[in-house]
């Protein structure tokens, strides 16, 4: 069962996770919005160390207003970013400390 629908409010987390993620640093502690479910698949970080037999992870389309995530520089109010990440770098945004 998937944790996540569209339009819910999810913060990225910061794991402390070293090696090959695929997560950059400017979205992690971040709020978006999930666009889309993109299916399930081996977690990229398993793989990346050549463990195949991983278990399957969700994986998220996620929108960013790319005002919040650059405040300093001069973004129209429109533009988003959009990132696709798994399930475990997730949490609602609610449950997380600090969530606006």
């Amino acid at each position: 069962m998937r944790r996540f629908a569209v339009d819910d409010v999810v913060r990225v987390l910061a794991l402390g996770k070293t090696g090959h993620v695929r997560i950059p640093h400017y979205i992690r502690n971040q709020i978006g919005r999930v666009t889309a479910y993109c299916g399930t698949y081996l977690n990229p970080e398993d793989l990346a160390v050549g463990n195949t037999a991983g278990r399957a992870v969700d994986l998220y389309r996620v929108a960013f207003a790319q005002t919040q995530l650059w405040p300093d520089d001069v973004i129209p109010h429109h533009d988003t970013l959009v990132i696709e990440i798994y399930d475990h770098w997730l949490a609602p945004a609610e449950e997380t400390p600090n969530a606006p």
